[in-house]
């Protein structure tokens, strides 16, 4: 999968100053990193919500253009695909598995518990994609 990855940030990094009235990574970068993080989450909510409705074949479309979007918003950052990848290893050195590390255990004060919104469960019935 990095070599895929790879392969996108280099053309989406070759795109970025081509036209943008023909090129739509040209024009995310004239839009700015708003626009790119604004299409990120919206592909985001995407996979999301095919996920939860059980639509494989949307989830791999949405998928590839989550991909897209973060590799765009990641060349506007400077992030580079190798970076990511050196902080999976990390990860998979500390941990055994490439996964999100814990969060540190603090303590919760008694009025900063009551103010946390409740987790909610995602029922498929009332997610619907926009279009």
């Amino acid at each position: 999968m990095s070599d895929s990855l790879d392969r996108l940030y280099q053309a989406v990094i070759a795109a970025r100053d081509l036209d943008p009235a023909t090129s739509r990574t040209a024009r995310l970068f004239q839009h700015g990193p708003s626009k790119m993080a604004k299409k990120l989450a919206e592909e985001a909510i995407e996979v999301v919500i095919d996920a939860v409705n059980g639509k494989t074949k949307a989830v791999i479309l949405e998928s590839a253009d989550l991909l897209y979007n973060l590799t765009v918003l990641w060349a506007s950052a400077g992030v580079r695909p190798e970076d990511v990848w050196a902080e999976m290893n990390r990860r998979e050195r500390m941990l055994g598995i490439a996964e999100k590390l814990p969060k540190a255990a603090k303590p919760v004060k008694p009025q900063a518990r009551a103010a946390r919104r409740p987790i909610v469960a995602l029922d498929a019935h009332r997610l619907r994609k926009r279009h």
